[in-house]
Order: C-alpha cells, then sequence, then structure tokens
C-alpha cells in the first residue's frame, strides 16, 4: 500500500496555466480521507507554495513539504527539520564563475532572492515573481554572509548551455546540480536533493520506500524518482525519465496526478 505521495509542481501538479485543477483537489482531498500523506516536493521556497498548500489543505502540523529541491524538509506551518545549504566560499566561487562565464546568477535564502547583477535578469525577475519572493540586489560579499538554500544561474536556454560547457569540472563533483527548466541551472549541496529528501522523511515518518509514490516530469526530479518504490512520470515529462518509470500517468493538462492517484494509490484502499 502506498502511505506517502511526493509531487513535483511545475509541469505535474500545476496544468500549463500553473493552475490545480478540479480533478486533482479531488484526488488529493480522496488521499488525505484514508489517511495518505500528499507532499509537495518542489524547487520553490515555501513563500512559493503557501497558496498551493492552502488550495490543497495541506497547512497543519502534521504535514510535510520539501523545498528548494530538497535543500529543506519542512512542516507546512514552517518548522525545519532537515537543511542542507550552501557556504559562503561555494557562493563567492559559484559568482565568480558565473561572471567569468557571463551568466546571470543569484542566490536563494528562506526572506528572498539575492543578485549581484546590476542589470537584473529576466528570468531571475520570473523566478522572484513566481514564487512570491522580494528581489534584492547586493554585493557579493554581502550575500555571502547569508544562509543560502540554493543557487540558480539562469539565461536564455542556449546561452545557459553554452555557459555549462566552461564550468570547472571540480563543480560537478562540490554540487548536486540539476536543470530544471531550460533555462534554470540550480545548484545545491551535494547532500541536497529531491530523493534525499524523500529518504529522510521516510525515516523519520517510519515509511518503507516501497510504500511511497513520487510523481514528476523534469532532470530535477530524478533522484526522487530513483528512490520511490513507486516512481510514476508525467506524459509530458522527459523521455529519459520514462524509461525508470513504474508508471507513466496522463500529462499535466490532462490532470495526471489525479488519474496516478486513482489508478495506483486509492485502488488499494477500497
Amino acid at each position: 500500500m502506498i502511505k506517502l505521495v511526493a509531487i513535483d509542481l511545475d509541469g505535474t501538479l500545476l496544468n500549463p496555466n500553473r493552475q490545480i485543477t478540479d480533478k486533482v483537489k479531488l484526488a488529493v482531498a480522496k488521499a488525505k480521507e484514508v489517511g495518505v500523506k500528499i507532499v509537495i516536493t518542489t524547487g520553490r521556497p515555501l513563500p512559493g507554495v503557501t497558496d498551493i498548500l492552502k488550495t490543497l489543505d495541506l497547512t497543519e502540523q502534521s504535514d510535510y513539504v520539501i523545498t528548494y529541491n530538497g535543500a529543506l524538509v519542512q512542516r507546512a506551518t514552517g518548522e525545519e527539520f532537515i537543511k542542507e545549504t550552501l557556504s559562503a566560499e561555494d557562493w563567492l566561487d559559484l559568482d565568480a564563475a558565473a561572471r567569468k562565464i557571463g551568466l546571470p546568477i543569484h542566490a536563494i535564502t528562506r526572506k528572498g532572492i539575492y543578485t549581484p547583477n546590476r542589470d537584473l535578469g529576466k528570468y531571475t525577475v520570473h523566478e522572484a515573481q513566481m514564487v512570491n519572493m522580494p528581489l534584492y540586489f547586493r554585493q557579493p560579499e554581502e550575500i555571502a554572509a547569508l544562509e543560502i538554500a540554493k543557487v540558480m544561474m539562469v539565461d536564455e536556454p542556449e546561452a545557459l548551455d553554452d555557459g555549462i560547457a566552461y564550468l570547472p569540472f571540480e563543480f560537478f563533483e562540490r554540487y548536486n546540480m540539476v536543470k530544471s527548466t531550460p533555462y534554470y541551472l540550480e545548484f545545491m549541496n551535494k547532500k541536497a536533493s529531491k530523493g534525499s529528501a524523500v529518504k529522510h522523511l521516510a525515516e523519520k515518518l517510519y515509511l518503507d520506500l516501497d510504500e511511497i509514490m513520487a510523481i514528476g516530469d523534469e532532470e530535477n526530479d530524478r533522484s526522487m524518482l530513483e528512490v520511490a518504490g513507486h516512481p510514476v512520470v508525467m506524459e509530458n515529462g522527459k523521455a529519459e525519465l520514462k524509461k525508470i518509470a513504474k508508471h507513466i500517468t496522463k500529462s499535466n493538462e490532462e490532470s495526471g496526478v489525479a488519474h496516478a492517484i486513482n489508478e495506483w494509490v486509492l485502488k488499494d484502499y477500497n
């Protein structure tokens, strides 16, 4: 029996208009009724998912949310119990590399998004608006003094791909790096990933990994799909991810999360 479902947001839970369909709301409500835990698992910070948690009635002390692609595991009420952040040295090295390559960069903390780029990149502005966080310009040394959950290099897809080719090789060993969209490259603590966060949460809740379903669509979902006993990939998901899926559900435009919950979770409770 599946007792916990870890669900990605963009491209998964949310439809192409970034909305939650009525079918998804109903499936989540039914899962909650039978005691299945629904855990939003996202690259966003908590302020960027607060409205979604309210919409799905996942706001109790017993509800959990995984944020910053696994850097933080929190109760929906805000209490943190797993935290894997970046150091000042990490930030300064990433900033230096971004300047050398010519990529816009920003750091995300629990309180806001910080960038040393006076000429704000449109994707930095987009990120701040999407996750409902304030955006600040600060000098690199000022940003280094903050507790940073993750760092993002952002640009047009072609420019970002060109820049990635010039990153120091050691970065690939030093950080957990994921390309969450064609224009976002994210850097987290090596110990931080959706997969490690799901695993830690399972241990806290005394659940076996075989009792967990993970639903995602992008490369930053790979780690949780690999650890969950029941990995589900959206029809609109990456082709490479579908190779590791136990099930392929419908697209996010067709309420694929609802289909997954109804077909492979709730039927065991009837």
